[in-house]
């Protein structure tokens, strides 16, 4: 997992509460258990005029003007802003997945629904909690300026923009494991040596189990 240190980017405003995993990526694409290749899906209901699928060439699909994922002055942005209650609905994975593929590294918004927030965690994906005046400040600044570089120190639990500055709070453990780039996986394999002695050890007392 790539470490999350500082990223400054430009940011996308998706300005709607309430956004659900079937809006970030609809049930359909649920039948790859890869997590690559989810990026060209995200948000598919609202960003193509026709229905898509598994197998549908995305090039072949008509883009909807009018979403601001198709709005090119926005094209490259890896961190989204959005309102309240973000990433509600079912538990699926996948809508974190479909987020990172497609290039986002931070999300920023109110609240989040309890289960995506902590999918993020484990993908890479900082959420990122601030009140929402905050987002009110930082929604109008990009409408002035959609170019507008937003920076967001991990360790220092801050995003910036303009001259403006918000703190926010996230867990020590989960703050650490981002800033060393480390899944739950990645955390286990720090003990790797441990877990190979630990086995060699209870193959010699126990060798039925080996068997």
């Amino acid at each position: 997992m790539t470490p999350f240190t500082v990223l400054t980017s430009k940011a996308l405003p998706l300005d709607r509460a309430n956004v659900d995993t079937d809006a970030i990526i609809p049930k359909q694409y649920l039948k790859s258990i890869y997590k690559s290749g989810f990026g060209q899906y995200a948000f598919d209901d609202w960003r193509y005029l026709d229905a898509g699928d598994l197998g549908v060439p995305v090039a072949s699909r008509r883009p909807n003007p009018e979403f601001v994922l198709n709005r090119a002055v926005h094209a490259g942005a890896e961190v989204l802003v959005a309102r309240e209650n973000f990433g509600c609905g079912s538990s699926r994975e996948h809508a974190v997945w479909a987020l990172s593929d497609y290039g986002f590294r931070c999300v920023i918004a109110p609240s989040f629904a309890d289960i995506f927030y902590n999918n993020c965690f484990k993908n890479g994906v900082l959420p990122v909690v601030l009140p929402a005046h905050s987002v009110d400040a930082l929604f109008q600044a990009i409408a002035a300026n959609a170019e507008l570089p937003v920076t967001i120190d991990l360790a220092a639990q801050t995003v910036r923009w303009s001259k403006a500055e918000a703190k926010f709070e996230i867990d020590a453990f989960r703050k650490d494991c981002l800033l060393r780039g480390l899944d739950e996986i990645g955390l286990t394999l720090q003990s790797a040596d441990a877990i190979r002695d630990y086995e060699a050890r209870r193959a010699q007392t126990a060798p039925w189990l080996f068997a």
